[in-house]
């Protein structure tokens, strides 16, 4: 979304607990992805999964958008390693590097296209996320080309399954920033302090 995050986030969260018939006291624990993505959706994201840990006495736990992006893939296949990307603009990408297993290889991290193309070369076949025609454009020809799996978003499944998995006090749930903000406050128009 380009707006609306959070006009549209809470009624949408209303609508699937009624469609599941299930209270909120009823959750175990509420999960959250927490980056890399949109400012204004993660801020969103998080403070509502704060808000509800809060209001039902539950739990929450971050997860990292990439890894949500790969974990289905690894549940398919386990073997070879895969990388996880997703456009932060301007010829950058966020990037986790996975191995066998679904174990990190390379921590959350944006790079340019360039950089994250040479990182695949060093092993993955596998190129997930918005960002993975990226990757593929800029993939040499005289190198086997990846497999690559344009999905735009994680499955929510397997954010609830990830979440259920994960251990309280190692999924913080704060916003992960990889890069700044693309909007300023305006230099125009402020008035100096007395």
């Amino acid at each position: 979304m380009m707006r609306g995050h959070a006009e549209a986030l809470m009624p949408l969260i209303a609508t699937v607990m009624s469609d599941a018939g299930v209270e909120f006291q009823e959750l175990n624990r509420i999960a959250v992805t927490v980056g890399p993505g949109s400012f204004t959706g993660l801020r969103v994201g998080v403070a509502a999964a704060r808000a509800i840990a809060l209001a039902s006495g539950k739990p929450a736990v971050g997860l990292t958008t990439l890894a949500a992006l790969a974990a289905p893939f690894f549940e398919a296949d386990g073997g070879g390693a895969l990388m996880s990307v997703i456009d932060a603009r301007h010829d950058r990408v966020y990037m986790q590097l996975f191995g066998p297993g679904g174990r990190s290889l390379v921590a959350p991290r944006i790079a340019t296209v360039n950089i994250a193309t040479h990182a695949a070369l060093s092993g993955p076949t596998r190129i997930i996320g918005n960002a993975a025609r990226l990757i593929a454009e800029a993939w040499p020809d005289n190198e086997p080309a990846p497999a690559v799996n344009a999905m735009r978003a994680p499955d929510i499944e397997w954010v609830a399954r990830l979440g259920a998995a994960s251990h309280d006090l190692t999924a913080p749930v704060r916003p992960l920033y990889l890069s700044d903000a693309d909007a300023h406050p305006q230099e125009a128009g402020i008035l100096p302090r007395r």
